[in-house]
């Protein structure tokens, strides 16, 4: 420990994503990252800009992509919050509206930035068991909480919470905000954003790095009351008044107007991951229902780590966590067909 850090840095346990491998004839299913390229209508709007008023800072409240937003979704533009990723947006969220001295719950098994948060901003929380089928209970979170959030589909089983499930949460905890986090939402699911006019205690946050290919631009929105929006401001503003730059406000703009390309490519990836379910069922695998553009599959006689380094000297990299409980599991992306088949082929006949 260096004796110029504050001390808290010492005791934080970091995030680590996803390996980024230098090598490019690696075949990536681990990350999440879209097969599809984002669509030509975003590309073609950040080539327009590219021009000399990069000089000049961008919109601090990036009200072009607002707008954007409210209109595909059907609401106000003061429900709108957009943040550099929606990691930066859930960050704003653990900072502004979880901080109340009780503890924060979210499941055992979920995105692993949650308690990672918490060790940042100093908030106590509770890991709540899934079930034995990897699924949320809902009575589990009717307890005294300083908040709830979780990823709908979940992350990594990509599991999915029905929308009526998610309505009797907010019933059941009216004085605690609950925050659906919905990365992998447009891959099977129903957004949660239909229900924020009548509950006010209910933030919807999104990425545009998965269904909308836009993981490079860091691009994560948050859709909810406006008070819980205006908590969101206060702190964004006191931390960078800038998280969007010109690029990624006119890019994703466009990416929500380009309603068809997006509709397409989502069809794409959820084709693609029936026929891969299917595959890796007749091979003996058990693989979690998915409503993400992941699956989660475990095999009864076969190590997950050593399946991994299988796939991985074929030249295929899946992603595998060392968490006991999901241990013999491995969170496969999907890809294109073709590089489906490249991991399908890489197991071999196991």
């Amino acid at each position: 420990m260096s004796k110029f850090w504050s001390p808290f840095v010492s005791t934080l346990v970091p995030y680590v994503p996803g390996e980024q491998p230098k090598l490019t004839k690696l075949i990536k299913l681990n990350t999440n990252e879209n097969p599809y390229g984002p669509s030509p209508k975003a590309i073609a709007a950040m080539r327009a800009i590219l021009n000399d008023d990069l000089r000049l800072y961008p919109d601090p409240n990036s009200d072009l992509l607002k707008q954007a937003v409210a209109a595909y979704y059907g609401v106000q533009r003061n429900q709108v919050f957009l943040g550099n990723g929606s990691d930066e947006v859930l960050a704003h969220v653990f900072n502004a509206l979880f901080r109340h001295g009780r503890p924060l719950l979210f499941p055992d098994i979920s995105y692993s930035f949650y308690p990672v948060y918490c060790g940042l901003y100093d908030i106590e929380f509770d890991a709540i068991a899934l079930d034995e089928q990897f699924q949320i209970r809902v009575e589990d979170y009717a307890k005294p909480n300083g908040g709830i959030i979780f990823p709908n589909p979940n992350a990594p089983t990509g599991c999915l919470l029905a929308l009526e499930a998610v309505e009797q949460m907010l019933k059941s905890n009216p004085d605690s905000v609950v925050v659906v986090d919905e990365a992998y939402i447009d891959f099977g699911g129903e957004t949660a954003i239909g229900l924020v006019d009548r509950y006010p205690n209910l933030l919807v946050t999104q990425t545009l790095s998965k269904s909308r290919s836009l993981a490079g631009l860091r691009v994560g929105l948050a859709v909810g009351h406006p008070d819980l929006i205006e908590a969101l401001e206060r702190v964004k503003n006191s931390f960078n008044s800038y998280p969007l730059d010109r690029l990624a406000i006119v890019g994703a703009t466009a990416a929500f107007e380009d309603r068809e390309y997006f509709e397409s490519t989502c069809q794409r990836v959820i084709d693609s991951r029936d026929v891969l379910v299917k595959q890796l069922e007749a091979k003996g695998f058990e693989v979690l229902p998915s409503a993400a553009n992941f699956i989660f599959a475990r095999h009864p006689q076969h190590d997950a780590a050593g399946l991994a380094a299988k796939l991985r000297e074929q030249g295929v990299i899946v992603r595998h966590f060392k968490q006991e409980r999901i241990a013999q599991f491995l969170r496969i992306s999907i890809g294109t067909p073709e590089h489906n088949q490249a991991l399908v082929d890489g197991l071999g006949d196991l």
